[in-house]
């Protein structure tokens, strides 16, 4: 079949051309916008997931909803190591010049602009490019502590929002990469807005682990955010998303090879736009038929293995990559941190440092207390194949 018009996209943080089984997400972050706007209490939201399944494209529709209902939109991506001082002064610079320019909110904007070159002195931050007589203003944002400081620009952000009829959200990917102590600050900082009724938003997006540790930072994180659970797809969305974008390029496929996908991919959004993507090029056509799709999955296999599981693994030393290897070898997760030292020959202590390196690499995370599994899902199976 035409490879130009094959309408998978298995590209990391691509749109699915069907979108299926996130309306119930994506209604709730619609809801928390609109009401934000009209100066309503809303919810902030966590999107908590496994990799490979479409937090970054929820992340991404989220804030076109976020735009048409009136919000300015900042993302980010928080990379290992790196501050949450340093990812967001461009953000916030770019949303306080914006809304500088709009005269009922003028006033408080450049008090905030003034705000913002005291954060960035006080952190170390490069602000090249910052307008020539912008001064510092005395007493905020200069104490040099994240948690009095950001809270302290977002609030000035949300009143020039308010004042302008708009709104912001801040979209996060990969929250879990954050330290504590700026996981704290953002907490705090969406705590005030929340409490001050201010119209400013947070939506991240992370793995599993990131309610613990939004928790653990502050106590009443578990009340301030949603905490939608994004996983595989139900079987009816899964179907959708497979079925109906052939569909819709007027082709069809047999219901035992669409049924193939499905099951074997386990409703995993990336891995079925990888199969259906793959099987649809090998197609003949106009119908993608069992042979199609079985004759395509050691393509499959081989493309996921090359990119998408190779990527993570390569990331460990040769003792992380023993520590899965052992994961792996005990079947499918979760995996008793007990049952792993066993079969390594190890004491749960001395392996303690690895296994926290692997947690902070995002490989792994913790499911229950003394208990570990995949952060990528077949991951194990990936593993095995390896011998």
């Amino acid at each position: 079949m035409d490879p130009y018009r094959n309408p998978f996209a298995p590209g990391a943080g691509s749109r699915p051309p069907e979108l299926a089984g996130r309306d119930a997400t994506l209604e709730a972050a619609r809801i928390s916008c609109g009401r934000a706007i009209k100066g309503r209490s809303a919810r902030s939201i966590m999107l908590l997931g496994l990799r490979g399944t479409g937090k970054t494209v929820l992340l991404n529709e989220i804030g076109k909803i976020a735009q048409e209902e009136g919000l300015l939109v900042s993302k980010v991506e928080s990379p290992e190591r790196e501050s949450l001082a340093r990812l967001l002064y461009p953000e916030m610079r770019k949303v306080m010049r914006s809304l500088s320019g709009i005269q009922a909110a003028k006033q408080i904007a450049n008090r905030g602009l003034k705000g913002l070159r005291s954060f960035a002195s006080i952190f170390k931050i490069d602000i090249a490019g910052v307008e020539v007589g912008v001064e510092p203003e005395p007493g905020l944002a200069d104490s040099g502590d994240l948690q009095y400081d950001l809270p302290d620009l977002f609030d000035v952000i949300g009143r020039a929002a308010q004042a302008a009829g708009k709104g912001w959200i801040l979209l996060i990917d990969e929250v879990q990469y954050l330290s504590e102590a700026d996981l704290s600050a953002l907490i705090v900082s969406i705590h005030r807005m929340s409490q001050e009724g201010l119209p400013v938003l947070l939506v991240g997006a992370g793995l599993p682990q990131v309610a613990r540790l939004a928790g653990e930072a502050k106590s009443y994180a578990e009340r301030l955010f949603l905490y939608p659970a994004i996983g595989a797809l139900d079987q009816p969305s899964a179907i959708q998303a497979v079925e109906k974008p052939i569909v819709d390029e007027q082709a069809t496929i047999e219901p035992t090879a669409l049924g193939e996908i499905v099951d074997r991919t386990r409703g995993y959004p990336f891995f079925l736009q990888e199969w259906a993507s793959i099987a649809w090029n090998n197609a003949e056509g106009p119908e993608i038929t069992l042979d199609d799709v079985s004759q395509s999955y050691a393509e499959t296999l081989a493309s996921l293995d090359a990119g998408f599981f190779r990527v993570r693994i390569d990331r460990l030393t040769k003792s992380e990559v023993q520590f899965v290897k052992t994961m792996s070898e005990l079947g499918d997760g979760p995996y008793a941190m007990a049952d792993i030292a066993k079969a390594m020959g190890r004491t749960q202590s001395s392996l303690g440092p690895t296994r926290a390196n692997i947690i902070s690499k995002g490989m792994i995370y913790s499911t229950d207390h003394g208990y570990l599994n995949f952060t990528v899902p077949l991951f194990a199976e990936y593993m095995r194949r390896q011998g």
